[in-house]
């Protein structure tokens, strides 16, 4: 598993970036923000990869920080959204965008994405919800908000629970965020916060 590339920007295309790290040259795709964020030609860069596997293909997605692989991994667990339309999106929207506008079920915000129907905007809104609150996004995409959680999710209670154990608030969110993925949206709020803070303390 390839996590993380730190390198030279040797090229960019439309939805693509080749890095060289020690005279090797990594293919990522990206969303727009994600190139626009790397840099110029010919200058250092870092990018957080995600390996993408299947029957015939196999490829590396490259972010500019560990939130948007972490909205990319969540958007790619919907039905019907694969890693095209999930770049697609994050390059549409800011981390901070996405998270209220699932947040608050805003389906015509994720809609603005290119490919994406009032149909799988719907149900991208309405399968993440409840997991918005815990997830990373603000201004720039790297601050981390719980309070822009929808009242009563479980996501933002657990959060804020383990903030007050003392965690930071970008590290509660996202243990939260890794807690609901393994339990599923079912999962109580003590369940949830039990997982978080192995997941937190580990």
């Amino acid at each position: 598993m390839i996590a993380k590339l730190s390198g030279r920007l040797d090229a960019t295309g439309e939805d693509w970036a080749v890095v060289d790290v020690g005279g090797v040259g990594y293919l990522v795709h990206c969303s727009s923000r994600t190139l626009a964020a790397l840099g110029e030609v010919g200058e250092g860069c870092t990018v957080h990869t995600q390996l993408q596997v299947s029957e015939n293909d196999m490829r590396l997605l490259g972010f500019a920080d560990s939130a948007e692989r972490d909205w990319f991994r969540l958007l790619t667990g919907v039905q019907g959204v694969g890693s095209k339309v999930a770049l697609a999106i994050l390059s549409a929207l800011s981390t901070g965008d996405l998270r209220d506008a699932c947040g608050k079920g805003d389906a015509a915000m994720v809609a603005r994405a290119q490919g994406v129907g009032p149909k799988l905007a719907g149900r991208i809104v309405n399968e993440l919800k409840d997991k918005a609150g815990a997830m990373p996004g603000g201004s720039g995409g790297f601050a981390v908000g719980v309070a822009a959680a929808p009242a009563g999710s479980r996501g933002a209670d657990a959060a804020s629970a383990l903030e007050n154990l003392g965690f930071k608030p970008a590290v509660a969110a996202q243990a939260v965020a890794r807690a609901l993925e393994e339990l599923g949206e079912g999962a109580s709020e003590g369940d949830l916060i039990r997982v978080a803070l192995k997941k937190a303390a580990g």
